[in-house]
């Protein structure tokens, strides 16, 4: 497994880092990314009311804790009242001490902002981030899907009270390339890296949705954000990618994996699994590097299918209800 550093920091991130947002009642997963060498797990609270974070305490009893790199995240509702929500003072506080309880652990080394929240202060968020920064309870900050404006907003909130602000997690695939044009740039020019979320592009890269034919159990098969992608023109461009896959020696799923790791500023690819296998084949996709010819053909094959505007984020309205 290789390692990078996030953006400007010293943190060393595993290039392959398991998320568990639809995959913590899995057996195994966990077991088989430590086995694969990874070392970096992404999991957020509200997910599944705490279970997502609960599995993972659950899963590393025994594991030496200072070789991991636990990250999690704030800002989904994870209760009824008006206050179980969004990045105030008062629910940023009281989300990490759940967090630190579920994951039976002492402090959390990314703690992520998940989304701007547009009622709350930038200033507010990072002033209580910056408390729990002295307290020893989280090591550094992150946002998730915050654009290269709010970016910038958290950067001068982040210096003004010392916040070590290190990491954005956007979405970012071969078919998702949104970050590229604001987002990323502007992370290189204030030391903040990026961990590329969905980077299979919900399984659709993985070649799995063949002849428009969708596996039970896929997250296709659901209500699942796969579902707007499942175009048969999509699908048709998407299988072409496989005798790209098999020139390179790699599967679909690492060769889309291999191709998010390409970008300068990406310093892991987080992904998950249905099955162990999955996960040790993705990690497999940590240290290749592809050539420009393979990049070439990915990009004449996806065609306008790619998405570049800079304008699309995954982010809530104003008001999150």
């Amino acid at each position: 497994m290789e390692h990078r550093r996030v953006g400007a920091s010293g943190l060393a991130v595993s290039e392959i880092a398991y998320g568990n947002w639809l995959t913590h009642g899995v057996p195994g997963c966990v077991a088989a990314a430590l086995d694969a060498g990874i070392t970096t797990f992404h999991t957020a609270a509200a997910w599944d009311g705490g279970a997502a974070e609960a599995a993972f305490g659950t899963a590393f009893a025994g594991v030496r804790r200072d070789d991991l790199v636990l990250c999690t995240g704030v800002f989904w509702p994870e209760g009824p009242g008006p206050n179980d929500a969004g990045l105030s003072r008062k629910h940023v506080i009281a989300s990490l001490e759940g967090s630190l309880r579920r994951l039976r652990t002492d402090y959390v080394d990314v703690y992520q902002l998940l989304r701007f929240d547009y009622r709350t202060p930038v200033a507010e968020t990072f002033l209580a981030l910056s408390d729990l920064v002295r307290q020893g309870k989280i090591r550094y900050a992150g946002t998730s899907e915050w654009t290269a404006e709010q970016l910038l907003q958290a950067h001068e909130a982040a210096a003004r009270y010392d916040v070590p602000l290190i990491a954005n997690q956007p979405h970012y695939s071969m078919l998702w390339r949104v970050p590229e044009a604001q987002v990323m740039p502007v992370g290189a020019r204030i030391g903040v890296g990026q961990f590329a979320s969905v980077p299979l592009a919900q399984g659709v890269l993985t070649g799995k949705y063949r002849n428009g034919r969708i596996p039970a159990g896929s997250r296709g098969a659901g209500p699942s954000s796969a579902r707007p992608l499942l175009l048969p023109e999509l699908l048709e461009r998407v299988a072409l990618l496989r005798g790209v896959a098999d020139d390179a020696g790699l599967t679909m799923a690492q060769l889309a994996l291999a191709w998010t790791l390409q970008h300068e500023t990406v310093a892991a690819a987080v992904v998950g699994a249905s099955t162990p296998e999955q996960v040790t084949e993705n990690a497999k996709a940590a240290g290749v590097r592809l050539d420009l010819d393979v990049l070439t053909r990915i990009d004449q094959l996806l065609g306008s299918f790619v998405q570049t505007d800079p304008r699309l984020v995954w982010s809530p309205p104003a008001q999150l209800s």
